[in-house]
């Protein structure tokens, strides 16, 4: 496969085939991955590969939390403060085509909400990789993280897996260091569910689309 290929089949899924995946495939990715560029080769990635039990007893306590009305807080800003213009005409458009999609109804708060209860879980895919940086890191490292987080991707899709990268996997850190004790001083990033993809749901015909090349690039000579 091609790196054409693979960006262009890449997309978030959110829903997965009950299918194990093999470690030592993960493995493989992860080696993959870690060839990404980082300043000064500071590597500041750290993976949890979380499966079985593990997963669900994590997975239990976000959606726990989750349901019970606690509101999540991350270990930084992933998002604006106030969403403006563009970006928030965007997160609008892309709520509503998920729940078209799904023809779930605007007013169908209990659907909306059970849609959202499945981050927690990961989309019930069987594998979720955890991401963990050291508190004394900056942005800088955050923009290398996101390069090996691609690159997990793309890998991923051309060894026949899904992936969907998740905010909402660090929505509640104290229970992700809780649970993985020897992360306990480290800032949780983000995760991401990874699996076979469950062709025949139809969630996983949502694609976000983009915007022209024009909107994005300005040339200068």
């Amino acid at each position: 496969m091609d790196v054409k290929t693979a960006l262009a089949e890449r997309k978030s899924t959110r829903a997965f085939l009950d299918k194990d995946v093999s470690i030592s495939v993960i493995n493989e990715i992860i080696n993959q991955a870690k060839t990404a560029p980082s300043g000064v080769n500071t590597q500041p990635w750290q993976v949890a590969v979380v499966t079985g039990e593990s997963k669900d007893r994590l997975c239990s306590k976000l959606e726990k939390a989750f349901r019970g009305g606690k509101k999540g807080a991350m270990d930084y800003k992933y998002y604006p403060v106030e969403w403006l213009g563009e970006y928030k005409q965007r997160r609008k458009e892309c709520g509503l085509l998920m729940y078209s999609t799904l023809d779930i109804k605007r007013e169908d708060k209990q659907r909306q909400l059970d849609q959202w209860a499945l981050n927690y879980q990961a989309f019930n895919a069987p594998i979720i990789l955890l991401f963990f940086i050291d508190k004394s890191m900056e942005k800088g490292s955050y923009m290398d993280y996101g390069m090996f987080i691609q690159s997990i991707m793309l890998s991923a899709v051309e060894h026949g897996l899904a992936t969907c990268p998740q905010a909402a996997l660090g929505e509640y850190p104290e229970i992700v260091r809780e649970e993985f004790p020897h992360y306990k001083d480290k800032i949780v990033l983000c995760g991401m569910a990874i699996g076979y993809e469950d062709k025949t749901e139809v969630i996983n015909s949502y694609r976000t689309p983009r915007e022209d090349l024009s909107q994005i690039a300005k040339y200068y000579s």
